[in-house]
């Protein structure tokens, strides 16, 4: 007979309550093993970056300085395309703390590079500025992608304790203004047309706006020897701003300008400086005004009375940005600010994310600085002879008549931001913005020595005291009235003595361009203005 059936409901609980269990331990042991192990990456030094910090400027690490490899780097155009911040081998340094930097385009500081990069991008400039703007400038651009820089130099920068130490920076061409290179521009192109002619002849920024000019149909020559690619003209205040672009590379930027495309506008964003004790520029001032081409109309016109505050414009100086163009046949300037082609309308596209950054009035001695190069009278007729924008003329008539009292008064109500409230709201409208890449850069350049070695190297070679090279880098301001200039140099007017011996020459060869209809020459603009709403929103 068979036995009686045992129940099985007991062997069913314990096989769930056993699931169940373990199912809890996973569960509790899975949070605890992921905690532990970000402890001991942390404890470690971190093989991971942290998003949130890695731009922080305790990190000394910023956009273009992350980690590639090697086959990005191949696939990149450069072998060696690998961006870290890492400790120097050696615990102390003579010429600067002891960690070092290293970013993309360059062979651990060597700036042995040029031949791997492409595009190839050149910048000229025409500057009289000393080390401490220069240097920066150089090898700011230098991280972004430039390998070569036309040089066009006089005054301070034509010094031997500054000149020297350029001429030892590779890719760096200098060019000084000799009475050879007044003759030879003095018969170039330019002076036989009339695009450029309505600036002919008249002082201050009138003059500056040809030289520049002149210099711009040199550097196309130099660059076509040199295989460029691309050239830019800027201002030894100027930055370029690569937004947008992967790893903060101005050479990734242009490398996507579709092949049609000849002419690239990088509208300008413009210094906002919030103290009047700026001693360096580049690494003390991080907020900037934005451009109209980068703001909705409605944000622009709406709020441009206090984004001007009691200024002539919106911008303090110019407001058309700078250009960049290919280099190819036919190229010439046409002034500063943008190229042109002897055959044919270039086809220009404008930056939507990338600028110039203008870092223009951000030391109060710069109203004595650009006084001191003009000798126009501070009069309301006679300033409109030698400056092309309204705040140019009104700083101008200040530096020449106030006291330093009164000028310092007038520099903080009229460029110094000081009301945060106004701050505030023109930052949530986006007019105002805070950019720091630049500043990082710098800095991780400063403190990786690079700007002293370049000093240290170049008074080692050329046999002059190190000091004559660091009061240069150690001045803040310019005193152009008593620049160390080297024998046989000529002012630029002399361009315009030479030329008048042979006018009715000149005058012929206008009249034989005259036929040939060349836009005139793009001057410094302003940006739009109230008068302008009607205008604009009509079309």
């Amino acid at each position: 007979m068979a036995g009686p059936i045992r129940p099985t409901f007991q062997s069913s609980s314990s096989s769930s309550n056993a699931f169940v269990f373990r199912l809890l331990f996973l569960l509790t042991l899975l949070p605890l093993t992921l905690a532990v192990f970000a402890f001991v990456l942390q404890w470690r030094g971190g093989f991971l970056s942290d998003p949130i910090n890695r731009w922080s400027p305790e990190t000394h690490q910023f956009p273009g300085m992350m980690e590639t490899t090697a086959e990005e780097a191949d696939a990149f155009g450069g072998s060696s395309a690998k961006a870290v911040v890492r400790s120097s081998d050696s615990g102390c340094s003579l010429l600067g703390p002891s960690h070092s930097a290293s970013f993309p385009y360059y062979r651990d500081w060597k700036f042995d590079y040029g031949s791997d990069l492409n595009p190839k991008i050149c910048i000229t400039t025409s500057t009289s500025a000393g080390l401490e703007q220069t240097l920066p400038w150089i090898f700011y651009h230098k991280v972004l992608g430039v390998s070569t820089f036309f040089l066009f130099v006089e005054g301070k920068a034509a010094s031997p304790s500054v000149s020297k130490v350029l001429e030892t920076i590779q890719g760096v061409k200098v060019i000084y203004r000799t009475r050879e290179l007044e003759v030879q521009q003095a018969n170039s192109r330019v002076w036989n047309e009339t695009w450029l002619a309505s600036f002919f002849y008249k002082p201050c920024n009138h003059e500056l706006f040809v030289k520049q000019s002149l210099n711009m149909e040199m550097a196309i020559v130099m660059a076509r020897e040199e295989g460029m690619d691309w050239i830019l003209h800027l201002d030894t205040d100027e930055l370029i701003h690569p937004a947008g672009a992967p790893e903060y590379s101005l050479r990734r930027l242009l490398s996507d300008v579709p092949e049609d495309v000849n002419m690239v506008v990088f509208p300008n964003y413009e210094s906002s400086v919030e103290r009047d004790d700026i001693k360096e520029p580049f690494s003390q001032v991080s907020m900037f005004k934005k451009n109209y081409d980068h703001l909705p109309r409605e944000v622009y016109f709406g709020s441009y009375r206090e984004a001007t505050r009691g200024n002539p414009n919106y911008f303090l100086t110019y407001g058309n940005g700078k250009s960049a163009a290919r280099v190819q046949d036919d190229l010439r300037p046409n002034g500063a600010h943008r190229w042109h082609n002897y055959r044919r309308t270039p086809n220009e596209v404008k930056f939507e994310e990338a600028a110039v950054l203008h870092y223009t009035y951000t030391k109060f001695s710069d109203l004595t600085s650009r006084r001191d190069r003009c000798g126009c009278k501070p009069t309301k007729e006679d300033v409109k002879r030698c400056f092309m924008l309204e705040f140019d003329r009104a700083a101008f008539i200040i530096a020449s008549t106030a006291t330093d009292e009164e000028m310092l008064r007038w520099y903080r109500e009229h460029v110094v931001w000081t009301d945060k409230n106004l701050i505030l709201k023109l930052q949530k409208k986006g007019i105002l913005t805070r950019i720091y890449s630049p500043m990082l850069i710098i800095q991780a350049l400063r403190e990786a020595g690079v700007f002293s070695s370049v000093i240290s190297e170049a008074a080692a070679t050329r046999n002059i005291p190190i000091d004559d090279f660091s009061s240069s880098v150690n001045a803040t301001t310019t005193n152009p009235s008593s620049p160390d200039i080297p024998t046989g140099l000529v002012h630029s007017r002399k361009i315009g003595q030479e030329k008048k011996a042979a006018e009715s020459h000149a005058a012929g060869g206008r009249r034989l361009f005259d036929k040939s209809s060349h836009p005139p020459a793009v001057p410094p603009l302003s940006p739009p203005g109230i008068d302008d709403i009607i205008e604009i929103v009509s079309t």
